[in-house]
């Protein structure tokens, strides 16, 4: 088989058949898959110690498996780490995966032969479902740009290969993109984000590029740099045959505008949902709402309502059990050897038959200080409810709480990058606070009660935001900007750049 029928039409259509077929039945396949989890880790030291046996249901595994975050599991991942054979799962990794941690400092996420799949397999479905739904595979005869971390693999003491997820992926990448896919090897390499990606640059700027992937703020950024090298005003007048943009990590809602602007154009675009502990899900096709959920790929799911998530015994709901619309902090069981693992994710659900998705936020990402509990999709769906009211293009923005005001009420702070000012910015100021105020009544009630005065927004120049994440050691790779704080770090690392750029 010739390398563009991997990424043909009929092949598209026969592929998403199948896809359709495993999740006509998501609770049923969810069950056979915790089943399929449990009889392969009996034996391992997880599984001895949690009980593990054939025939488990899914109430005897919630008894016996408490869910942890990374501090709690992180006993049994140092001991794999160390080289210990059979601890999360039979044998040992294949890899690690290294992320940043909180308390703990990095954190090692397992990456087993059974897993591996799940990433890859999932991605190649994702430009399926474009290609079996637009019938367009143009993109295959054209260059393809993957903005992601090194490629270069370090080792644990145990002897497993370690290194950024993106980078294994892409020791993975089928053939048949391999043999259009950018940047180079030796480009991809380079560690510092703003040398990489003026590397990137150079060599894909007279290239025909086709298809680009990344994380929206960083496409952006790449986007940028390609403009002032190149002098066009927009990035259709260099790649005329850019025709898709496959991005995840972050909503896309608030980048819409800004990227329109640099593009020259609308854009084809594929949602993923990839993290290191799994593929969890990918838009399906280009109409759907949402990301169809992995229901059969190695992963058992399971959500808690975010209202319960700091309650002493939560519901630990499975999909048979969820609603649409409610927010839920994720849970995985693997088979890289996660079980029952708070990823630290929310969702909702747009659609149970077939069961898709919005990612929400991070369950630990929102502002609080005044017991509002705002969600990252609060504040963009503001955001983008104010620029279609009053105009402007809004590259990046920050909320976080202003708790002790030089003078009038604490207040919600908006920092916010703009290309380009809206028509009246105390219009849009007062926008984005009747917005927050219709999507979240707690925030309201403080607003009418006068507990809080209305949110302030604070304008910085455009390129702060890249060197606060510089600042703050954040800069590029998988590394998402914060869209929500509860405390001010972000916003005041913000507001120091700006003021430095300020300076004469």
């Amino acid at each position: 088989m010739g390398w563009k029928a991997w990424l043909s039409k009929p092949l598209a259509l026969a592929t998403m058949r199948r896809v359709r077929r495993q999740v006509a039945h998501p609770a049923a396949a969810q069950r056979a898959v915790l089943s399929n989890l449990v009889e392969r880790a009996w034996d391992t030291a997880f599984g001895r110690d949690h009980g593990f046996q054939s025939g488990m249901t899914v109430r005897e595994f919630q008894k016996r498996v408490p869910v942890r975050d990374y501090e709690g599991l992180k006993r049994y991942v140092d001991r794999a780490v160390a080289g210990e054979q059979n601890v999360l799962w039979p044998g040992e990794p294949l890899y690690f995966c290294k992320t940043s941690g909180t308390t703990s400092g990095a954190k090692f996420i397992p990456l087993t032969a059974e897993s591996m799949p799940n990433h890859i397999g999932s991605a190649r479905n994702a430009l399926l479902g474009h290609i079996a739904g637009t019938g367009d595979a143009s993109f295959v005869d054209g260059k393809m740009i993957f903005l992601q971390g090194s490629p270069e693999l370090a080792k644990t003491e145990g002897g497993v290969h370690l290194g950024r997820l993106s980078g294994i992926v892409a020791h993975h990448v089928p053939a048949y993109l391999q043999r259009n896919r950018m940047p180079s090897w030796e480009a991809n390499c380079i560690e510092d984000w703003e040398t990489k990606v003026e590397a990137i640059v150079k060599e894909t700027c007279t290239e025909d590029l086709r298809l680009v992937s990344g994380i929206p703020s960083w496409v952006q950024m790449y986007f940028e740099r390609l403009l002032e090298h190149t002098g066009a005003a927009t990035v259709q007048e260099v790649f005329p045959n850019l025709s898709l943009f496959v991005h995840g990590g972050v909503a896309y809602g608030p980048y819409a505008e800004r990227f329109k602007q640099l593009l020259g154009f609308e854009i084809s675009r594929v949602e993923l949902y990839p993290a290191s502990e799994g593929f969890l899900a990918y838009q399906d096709a280009p109409d759907a709402e949402g990301m169809l959920l992995n229901v059969n790929d190695g992963i058992f799911f399971e959500f808690i309502p975010a209202s319960e998530y700091l309650d002493k015994c939560p519901r630990r709901l499975t999909l048979s059990e969820v609603e649409l619309g409610v927010q839920y902090a994720v849970v995985l069981s693997t088979n890289a050897g996660l079980w029952a693992y708070d990823i630290g994710d929310t969702v909702k659900f747009v659609s149970l038959d077939p069961p898709r998705v919005l990612v929400t936020g991070r369950i630990k990402h929102y502002t609080s200080a005044f017991g509002e509990h705002v969600i990252a999709e609060e504040v963009e769906g503001a955001a983008q409810e104010a620029m279609s009211a009053h105009g402007g293009v809004v590259s990046e923005f920050h909320v976080a709480p202003q708790v002790t005001p030089e003078e009038g009420l604490p207040h919600h702070e908006w920092v916010v990058a703009f290309e380009q000012l809206p028509q009246d910015v105390k219009a849009f100021e007062m926008a984005l606070d009747a917005g927050l105020q219709s999507r979240n009544p707690y925030y309201k009630e403080l607003i009418q009660g006068a507990v809080l005065r209305p949110a302030v927004l604070t304008p910085v120049a455009s390129d702060c935001f890249v060197e606060a994440m510089r600042r703050l050691g954040k800069l590029g790779g998988q590394n998402k900007i914060p869209r929500l704080a509860n405390d001010r770090n972000m916003a005041d690392t913000l507001l120091a750049v700006h003021h430095s750029i300020q300076q004469p």
